[in-house]
């Protein structure tokens, strides 16, 4: 740019043409301004359970009540027990599409009066197949009762379970059917994880305390025999990780 005087005084401002309007440096700042579009938060991949169960009611009814936005559940409650669980477990896996496969195989159940051999040969089957497996000696009810009080191990039979688990719960209005329906509804789920009054801890994480304690234990013990003990906490703790 640059002023020029004519001959009358009158003072003219001429643009030079060697110089733009806008400069490089000008339109590169403009090209590299931040891009302020909120973009949509990425979710993380979907995780697929399958849990086969043995019994038909309490295991199926306890799992299918988490429910988390990552995690998909899908139970399957047989009535099988031992091996008979893990071959149809075996059966239910090789009849799924690719796509509709599940990353991780669960066989759900319990030592009751099974013998020890087939109990123990269940496990060893599910491991061939990379399952995994959540038992209990004597049964699933153990896990329920961990919630409530820091048992030691030491053998607890299952007809009592009903019992121990009903002392806990009544005073609060909650109440299991162990020689009924057998069934873990919303109400009974919500005291499974509710904050225990004495420690302020989430009674769900203490239970998970309290049976890997236990079954660190009894480690060098054989499954079948080693009363009592649970590794339903460590399913539990795959699904609340996600």
């Amino acid at each position: 740019m640059r002023m020029e005087i004519d001959e009358n005084g009158v003072k003219h401002i001429r643009l030079d043409h060697t110089e733009e309007p806008h400069t490089p440096s000008r339109m590169k700042r403009r090209a590299e301004s931040p891009d302020l579009t909120r973009k949509a938060p990425e979710r993380a991949p979907l995780k697929r359970f399958l849990i086969v169960c043995e019994g038909k009611n309490t295991e199926t009814s306890y799992f299918n009540q988490f429910r988390l936005p990552n995690v998909f559940i899908e139970t399957v409650g047989l009535g099988y027990n031992t091996v008979s669980l893990v071959n149809k477990a075996i059966e239910i896996y090789s009849h799924k599409s690719e796509g509709d496969r599940p990353d991780e195989v669960w066989c759900v159940f319990d030592k009751d009066d099974f013998s020890n051999e087939s109990f123990n040969k269940a496990l060893k089957l599910a491991e061939e197949n990379d399952f995994y497996c959540a038992y209990s000696n004597q049964a699933f009810e153990y896990w329920l009762i961990l919630h409530f009080i820091n048992h030691d191990g030491a053998p607890l039979h299952r007809n009592e379970y009903n019992e121990v688990i009903n002392s806990h719960i009544n005073n609060i209005g909650g109440k299991y059917a162990g020689k009924g329906c057998k069934i873990v509804n919303t109400h009974l789920f919500e005291i499974l994880q509710a904050k225990d009054p004495a420690t302020r801890r989430s009674r769900q994480e203490l239970a998970i305390e309290r049976a890997r304690s236990i079954f660190k234990r009894k480690s060098e013990i054989s499954p079948a025999r080693a009363e009592s003990v649970t590794t339903v906490f460590q399913l539990v703790e795959r699904i609340i990780s996600l």
